[in-house]
C-alpha cells in the first residue's frame, strides 16, 4: 500500500476558487438529517460546518424537539421536522438538495432504523453516512446495497469495526476496508491520526490536524463539510479528500491560540473561513 499523500499541491489540483458572480441558488443545497432528543447539538454542528463551508442552503431534518434549537442557534438554515418528538422514524421531504449527510445524533431507535432503511430505498442523491446511521448499517448489512455509487461514510475506529469486522495489524485493516470499497462502491473517510481516504483500491493519506480534533462533535462538523462540497458539485472522491484537509487545518490554524485542551468542534467551524483563506493565498 502506497498511499497519495494529501498535501497544498494535491488540494490545488482539486479545489475549485468561488465564482466572482455565484449566487445562493446555484452554491448548492445540502440536507442534513441529524439529532434526537439530548443530541440536537450534533445537528446544530453538523448545520453550521455545512453552511461555512460554502454551501448556499441548507436545511436541517430534525425530531420535533429540535425545531426550536436549530431555528435559534442557525437562522441561516432552513427546518423541517418529523412527525415525532424525541426521534426521526420518517423521512419526509419536499425540496431537491444536491446533498444529503446523515447520521449524526440520530440514535438507534427502531423507527429510526426503519425510516433510514426506507430513505435509501427511494434515495439517489449523492449521500455522506456518519455515526448512529453507519452503525445501523452494521446491524443492518444487506441496505449497504442501497447506497449511491461513492457514497461517502465517515466512521472513527469503533464504527469501522463494526462495519468490516476486527482486524489483528495494520495491514489488515486497510486490505478490509480497501475490500469494503470495493465490494459496496463506497469511499471510506478512516478517521484518525491520521486520517486516511479510500476509493477502492487508492489510499490517501491527510497530512492536516492535531490531536485537538479528539474532542466531542468533531466528526459531526466533518459531515456537515463534507456534504457541503458534495452539494457544491464537486466529485465525491474530492469533496472527501478536500473535506478532510479543511477539517484538519482548522485545528492547526487555531492551535497557537487555543492549545490542544480547550479546543472544541465550534472552533472547527470558526476556522473553516481562515482555512479557506490559506489556500486561496497559495494560488
Amino acid at each position: 500500500m502506497n498511499p497519495i499523500y494529501i498535501d497544498q499541491n494535491e488540494i490545488l489540483k482539486r479545489y475549485k476558487p468561488i465564482d466572482a458572480h455565484t449566487h445562493k441558488g446555484i452554491q448548492g443545497h445540502a440536507l442534513i438529517i441529524a439529532g434526537s432528543y439530548g443530541k440536537i447539538g450534533a445537528a446544530v454542528l453538523a448545520v453550521k460546518g455545512c453552511l461555512r463551508t460554502g454551501c448556499g442552503l441548507v436545511t436541517a431534518f430534525v425530531p420535533k424537539c429540535g425545531y426550536q434549537i436549530v431555528q435559534i442557534a442557525i437562522p441561516e438554515a432552513m427546518v423541517l421536522t418529523d412527525v415525532e418528538k424525541k426521534h426521526i422514524s420518517a423521512i419526509v421531504f419536499d425540496i431537491k438538495p444536491q446533498a444529503i449527510g446523515i447520521g449524526p445524533g440520530i440514535g438507534q431507535e427502531e423507527p429510526t432504523q426503519k425510516a433510514l432503511h426506507e430513505f435509501l430505498i427511494a434515495n439517489n442523491i449523492p449521500l455522506v453516512v456518519d455515526a448512529d446511521a453507519l452503525n445501523i448499517l452494521s446491524k443492518n448489512r444487506s441496505w449497504l446495497t442501497l447506497l449511491p455509487s461513492k457514497t461517502i461514510l465517515t466512521p472513527h475506529p469503533k464504527e469501522l469495526e463494526r462495519l468490516i469486522g476486527e482486524w489483528d495489524s495494520e495491514e489488515e485493516k486497510f486490505q478490509k476496508t480497501i475490500d469494503f470499497s470495493l465490494h459496496y462502491d463506497v469511499i471510506v473517510v478512516m478517521k484518525g491520526a491520521p486520517t486516511y481516504i479510500i476509493d477502492a483500491e487508492t489510499v490517501y493519506r491527510n497530512s492536516t490536524g492535531n490531536a485537538a480534533l479528539a474532542t466531542a462533535g468533531s466528526g459531526d462538523v466533518l459531515t456537515g463539510i463534507i456534504t457541503s462540497l458534495l452539494a457544491q458539485s464537486y466529485e465525491p472522491i474530492d469533496a472527501a479528500i478536500l473535506g478532510v484537509y479543511l477539517h484538519g487545518l482548522t485545528a492547526d490554524i487555531a492551535l497557537p491560540e487555543t492549545g490542544h485542551q480547550a479546543f472544541i468542534a465550534s472552533d472547527i467551524i470558526s476556522n473553516i473561513g481562515k482555512a479557506y483563506l490559506s489556500l486561496e493565498n497559495l494560488e
